[in-house]
């Protein structure tokens, strides 16, 4: 999207649109998954657990990184990522707002 164009989004719809473009990937899905049933892991444990090169892990986790999705600790020569509950929370709440309209709503459409 280009620069002159976000201007006429809120910033809600903005962090929504980034969130969602981080999410739009089945590999970040996957990264997403794996820091939640591990916690924290570094990116080599990410490498092991997935079928992609660890450049291609690399740029996953900076796109994360990136949207706000997942943070990062430098442990000696490594790092350590996690998840960003506050992002997690950001999707929760736009998502059960969509959903509390459409109940509230008689879709009478297709």
């Amino acid at each position: 999207m280009g620069a002159t164009k976000t201007k006429d989004y809120s910033a809600n719809q903005l962090t929504i649109a980034a969130l969602a473009k981080a999410l739009g990937h089945p590999a970040r899905v996957a990264i997403i998954e794996h820091l939640i049933k591990t916690d924290s892991c570094i990116c080599n444990d990410i490498v092991s657990e997935l079928p992609l090169s660890q450049p291609t892990v690399s740029q996953h986790l900076r796109e994360l990184k990136s949207a706000g999705i997942i943070s990062g600790e430098i442990e000696g020569n490594t790092i350590c990522y996690c998840i960003d509950v506050n992002a997690i929370q950001i999707l929760k709440d736009y998502i059960n707002a969509l959903t509390s309209t459409l109940t509230n709503k008689k879709n009478t459409c297709c």
